[in-house]
C-alpha cells in the first residue's frame, strides 16, 4: 500500500491532468464554434474565454508551464519571420520610404496612447506601453509577463483593439469605399509538415539559446523571429512553412497563458479602464486612417489600399479583405509586415524605457 504522501501526490497529479484535459476539450469546442461564426483567430479567443471561466471558477490549472509558453511564443515568432521574404520586400519598390515612415508614425501614436493609458491608476507604465502597441497582439500578450507587465490588462486591451478593427473594417470597406467582395486568390502551403516542424523546432531552440546568450529582451520571441527572418531572407531552406495546424495550437496556448492569470480583482481593474482604453483604441484607429490617406497621396495607391495598409491590427483579416476587394494585396502585405515586425521588435525596448523612466520618477 502506498504511503499517504505518495497517494496525495498521485491524486494531485491526476487532478491537474483532468483539469488540463477539460480545459483542452472545452477550448477545442469553442475553437470550432468561433471558427464557424467566422471570428478571427478562433483558437486564441476560445482559449482565452474558456481559461478565464476556468480560472475564475477554480476548476482550471493554476498557470501555463513555462516551456509550453516559450514554445508558443517561438512558434508565433517563426511564423512572422517566415513572412519577411525578399519578394515581399521588393514589392515596395520606390515606395519603401513612405511605408517605413507610416510604420514609425503608427509606433509613435501607439506609444503616445500607451503613455496616456498608463496615467490611469490601475495601469503601470510597462502595461500601458504593451497594451496599445498596434501590432502582434498575441506576441505582446505572450511577452507581457516576462517584461513585468500585467498580461491580463494587455490581453484585454490588445484583443479589444483587434476586435474593433476586425468588426469595423468590413463596414468601412463596404459603406465608405463602396467595395464589393470578389473571388480572391487562394494560398497553398508548399512546405511539408515534416520539414516545417523540424525547421520550427530548430529555429525556436537556436533562437532562444542565442537570444538568452546575448540577453535579448523576450528571447523566446525575438530570438526565433531573427533566426526565421534571416533564413527566409537568405533563401534557405526553400518552400518552408510552419504547419498550418501548429499555429492555432500555439495561439491556444497563448490564450491559456493570459486567461489562467485572471482574478476577480483583475476583472474589476479592467472594468474601470475599459472605457478609457476603448476611447484610446478609437483614437489610434482614426489617426491610422489619416495615415492611410497620406500614404495614398504620396505613393499613388488607391485610398482603399492605403486604408487597409495602415489598419492597426488584424493582419489575417486585412489580407483577406484586400484579396477579396481587388485592393493592392501585395502592397498592403508589405506595409502591414513592416508595422507588425517593427512593433514586435520595439515593444520590449519601449517597455524597458517606460520602466526606467517610471523608476527614476519614483
Amino acid at each position: 500500500m502506498a504511503p499517504p504522501r505518495a497517494r496525495y501526490l498521485h491524486r494531485g497529479v491526476a487532478r491537474t491532468a483532468l483539469r488540463w484535459v477539460g480545459l483542452a476539450l472545452v477550448s477545442t469546442g469553442g475553437w470550432f464554434l468561433f471558427d464557424a461564426l467566422g471570428l478571427t483567430a478562433p483558437s486564441l479567443f476560445a482559449a482565452l474565454v474558456v481559461a478565464v471561466v476556468f480560472a475564475l471558477t477554480g476548476i482550471g490549472p493554476r498557470r501555463l508551464p513555462r516551456p509550453l509558453s516559450m514554445a508558443a511564443q517561438g512558434t508565433l515568432a517563426v511564423t512572422i519571420g517566415l513572412m519577411v521574404d525578399t519578394e515581399t520586400l521588393s514589392a515596395l519598390g520606390d515606395n519603401w520610404i513612405p511605408a517605413v515612415l507610416v510604420g514609425l508614425a503608427t509606433l509613435v501614436v501607439s506609444a503616445g496612447c500607451g503613455a496616456l493609458l498608463a496615467l490611469h491608476r490601475d495601469v503601470d507604465p510597462i502595461t500601458g506601453a504593451l497594451a496599445l502597441i498596434a501590432g502582434g497582439a498575441t506576441g505582446l500578450v505572450a511577452i507581457a509577463k516576462e517584461l513585468g507587465g500585467d498580461e491580463r490588462i494587455v490581453a484585454v486591451v490588445q484583443y479589444l483593439r483587434v476586435a474593433l478593427v476586425v468588426v469595423t473594417m468590413p463596414l468601412v470597406v463596404t459603406f465608405v469605399f463602396h467595395e464589393q467582395s470578389s473571388s480572391g486568390p487562394t494560398v497553398a502551403e508548399d512546405g511539408s509538415y515534416w520539414w516545417g516542424t523540424v525547421f520550427l523546432l530548430g529555429a525556436i531552440v537556436i533562437g532562444v539559446a542565442v537570444g538568452t546568450l546575448i540577453r535579448l529582451p523576450a528571447p523566446a520571441t525575438l530570438g526565433p523571429l531573427f533566426v526565421a527572418g534571416t533564413c527566409e531572407l537568405l533563401g534557405w531552406p526553400q518552400n518552408i512553412a510552419v504547419p498550418e495546424l501548429i499555429l492555432p495550437i500555439a495561439f491556444m496556448a497563448i490564450g491559456w497563458q493570459a486567461g489562467l492569470a485572471f482574478t476577480m480583482a483583475s476583472l474589476r481593474a479592467i472594468g474601470r479602464i475599459f472605457p478609457y482604453a476603448a476611447a484610446l483604441v478609437l483614437v489610434i484607429a482614426g489617426i491610422c486612417a489619416l495615415l492611410g490617406w497620406a500614404l495614398s497621396a504620396t505613393t499613388g495607391v488607391s485610398m482603399l489600399t492605403g486604408y487597409l495598409a495602415t489598419t492597426p491590427g488584424g493582419l489575417a483579416a486585412v489580407l483577406a479583405v484586400s484579396a477579396s476587394t481587388g485592393a493592392g494585396v501585395t502592397f498592403v502585405a508589405c506595409v502591414q509586415l513592416i508595422r507588425l515586425v517593427s512593433m514586435l521588435v520595439s515593444a520590449p525596448v519601449a517597455a524597458k524605457l517606460y520602466a526606467r523612466r517610471a523608476a527614476k520618477r519614483a
